[in-house]
């Protein structure tokens, strides 16, 4: 889970982006403990949010430390592919889904085939029936696809009548302007970073995980139906290079303060 911009980070918050951010997701307990002492977040309270994570599922105790189990690993799972953000060759067809039986549905069930739907990164073209470019890999995001199967018909090669405004549909100008805005974030900071000035972790933190989340958001369309600057490549090239130097400049803090 990544935290929310200008939400108090709470160590329940800072532990699963941490360790959504780590490969394989696991860390000793006192990396941890003083990973969360970067936002002031005190021992007690970061063993009382590790206990709640194990709880609920999305953690478990491990060799000295804690890793992530359960659907924590999908997200990161996910988190992963939209860095990658692998795509397929576009004929000009859809992948469409009709939502039947949605009378019976109760308002949890309804919520949930929505977040399935958007986790494949299809968006509402009208009531009932989404869809998106079909340039994506079919098999993508297991867990997700099986949700929506159980509410929907699925079929790939159709043409949505009337056509779609894509850009409007999938926020293409909003996602650039966001993107645009996270990456002179990245770039005030990444000098500090790269120095090694350990004075902008927190600030940084915050930063890298607002990527992550929007990288998330990017509707991987075809390059065709994109704007001439569409900085999705930018926006990850960018990011690559500013976690490398966020996680050096970790290192450093982790050495300093042990």
């Amino acid at each position: 889970m990544s935290p929310t911009r200008n939400t108090p980070l709470t160590a329940r918050s800072v532990l699963a982006s941490v360790l959504l951010g780590t490969d394989p997701p696991w860390l000793p307990t006192p990396l941890l403990v003083r990973t969360t002492a970067l936002f002031g977040i005190s021992e007690g309270s970061t063993r009382t949010a590790l206990s709640r994570l194990v709880a609920a599922g999305d953690a478990e105790a491990h060799d000295g430390g804690y890793r992530l189990v359960g659907r924590l690993v999908t997200r990161q799972e996910r988190q992963v592919a939209s860095r990658r953000a692998e795509t397929r060759a576009w004929d000009g067809t859809w992948e469409l889904a009709t939502v039947e039986g949605d009378a019976r549905r109760a308002a949890a069930d309804r919520a949930a085939l929505r977040d399935a739907l958007r986790v494949l990164r299809l968006v509402e073209l009208r009531e009932g029936v989404w869809g998106r470019p079909d340039n994506l890999d079919p098999a993508r995001s297991s867990d997700a696809a099986a949700a929506a199967a159980r509410w929907c018909i699925r079929w790939r090669g159709a043409r949505p009548d009337p056509a779609p405004s894509v850009a409007a549909l999938f926020g293409v100008a909003d996602w650039s302007a966001a993107a645009g805005a996270l990456r002179e974030e990245m770039s005030a900071l990444l000098d500090r970073l790269e120095r090694r000035d350990t004075g902008a972790l927190a600030d940084g933190f915050v930063t890298s995980a607002a990527v992550l989340r929007h990288l998330q958001a990017d509707p991987l369309l075809p390059d065709g139906l994109l704007p001439r600057h569409w900085p999705g490549t930018a926006l990850r090239t960018e990011y690559d290079r500013y976690d490398e130097a966020y996680r050096a400049t970790l290192v450093t803090w982790f050495r300093g303060s042990g």
